[in-house]
């Protein structure tokens, strides 16, 4: 079986992945099933689960929240988790609901505000069950390396994440387990075999539009020129 783990949708800020287009895909890479991790909210997941379910593509509902020292993905959750509070409180709330806690991309240069902090990371290391050793985004393989490295480090089960933003991403990037169970699942991965590629960098650049016409479809032209400013300040 084949699980495609942190991947977005159009309820992400930065995706315009339809229930159309991920499950087409899926159908068309041979994946089983997909943990769909949104930025800061579990709608989509929640209202399409028994359409993609229907058409035997198994979903985990998930969500990558940003938390005052970087991102924390919560599985298995039925309800959204605020972001925003220390990575302590984050992990509580997803054991609360029973759900399991996976560390996303744990090193990345080019996305250092999404990295959790070595120093949280080791305040929590008792809640967590998963933490990535190669995320798809990963625009340099030195990235992946460090992530092995810091999973190894912390003796943590290691994951394989899509992070999958764009309809060409997916299939890329996936675990293979023998059974898919949330009760068994820790144990699954633990022995599963992991498909890795190297990042499609234009995905990132695809995003970037993706995010700026998104707010301009909101209106939302302070940010967009806060973006503007923030690159002229780098070019500088």
């Amino acid at each position: 079986k084949r699980i495609e783990f942190h991947v977005h949708s159009i309820a992400s800020k930065d995706s315009m992945l339809t229930r159309y287009f991920l499950l087409f895909t899926c159908k068309l890479k041979k994946i089983d099933c997909i943990a769909i991790t949104d930025h800061n909210e579990i709608w989509f997941a929640q209202k399409y689960k028994d359409f993609f379910e229907k058409h035997k593509l198994k979903i985990i509902i998930g969500e990558e929240i940003f938390t005052n020292k970087g991102e924390i993905i919560g599985l298995f959750l039925n309800e959204r988790i605020s972001p925003n509070l220390s990575p302590l409180e984050t992990v509580k709330q997803i054991k609360k609901q029973n759900g399991l806690v996976y560390i996303p991309h744990p090193y990345d240069e080019k996305r250092k505000k999404t990295v959790l902090n070595r120093d949280s990371l080791e305040q929590i290391k008792s809640y967590v069950d998963f933490i990535e050793i190669h995320n798809g985004r990963n625009i340099n393989k030195s990235f992946s390396e460090m992530q092995l490295k810091i999973a190894n480090e912390t003796n943590l089960p290691k994951i394989v994440g899509s992070d999958a933003h764009t309809f060409y991403e997916i299939g890329r990037n996936y675990c293979e387990v023998n059974s898919i169970c949330k009760d068994t699942l820790v144990e699954e991965i633990k022995k599963a075999s992991f498909q890795k590629k190297a990042c499609i960098k234009f995905a990132h650049i695809n995003t970037k539009f993706v995010k700026i016409f998104k707010m301009i479809l909101k209106g939302e032209f302070d940010g967009i020129f806060k973006i503007i400013n923030k690159k002229l300040r780098r070019g500088k």
